[in-house]
């Protein structure tokens, strides 16, 4: 994973869907991306607020690997850094193998700690009919796959930008997968 790096970054002060790609973000301790809708210490996202709006942000950063827009171009959909929301697309991580609790050093001082999968919705259809059978499948288990990317908490501030390279830090074993938060 030494060629893991930042590819793209994308923040939006307002809610949308998608998120415009930026030279550069900041992230803060605890809240998340500077200026970003979704940042905050409690849930910011609507559907969330709407049951409770006390709960932790688990939420502020969110990451998708940018082979997932490769792998959907085969099936016809054009997909593009920051469209489906994200905040950072990274290359060369396989960012939803990693454990629960994994921390990624981004750039020079910025840290985030994953939390967990996104939950893809249905908002991924309207952007592009048919994409979200693209990003949520089943495995031969039966058992449901998500790859809209993953979420994160952000423990070191910094800034990050494109070409900056992702270190991973394991958590201690045993390892927790990767669930829906």
């Amino acid at each position: 994973m030494s060629d893991a790096r930042v590819t793209t970054v994308s923040s939006n002060g307002t809610y949308s869907f998608t998120k415009p790609n930026r030279e550069g973000i900041t992230l803060l301790a605890g809240l998340g991306v500077e200026g970003d809708i979704h940042a905050g210490v409690t849930v910011k996202h609507r559907s969330r607020v709407a049951k409770d709006p006390t709960v932790p942000n688990l939420r502020q950063v969110h990451l998708i690997h940018g082979e997932l827009f490769d792998e959907v171009a085969g099936a016809g959909f054009e997909v593009a850094p920051g469209d489906l929301g994200e905040n950072i697309t990274t290359r060369g991580i396989d960012l939803l193998a990693l454990p629960t609790g994994t921390l990624l050093h981004l750039g020079a001082e910025a840290v985030v700690e994953v939390t967990g999968l996104r939950n893809p919705c249905a908002q991924i259809d309207n952007f592009r009919h048919g994409l979200l059978k693209q990003v949520l499948g089943r495995d031969e288990n039966g058992e449901i796959v998500r790859k809209a990317g993953i979420m994160s908490v952000v423990l070191t501030g910094g800034e990050v930008r494109p070409g900056d390279p992702v270190r991973v830090e394991l958590p201690a074993e045993p390892y927790r997968p990767l669930r829906r938060v």
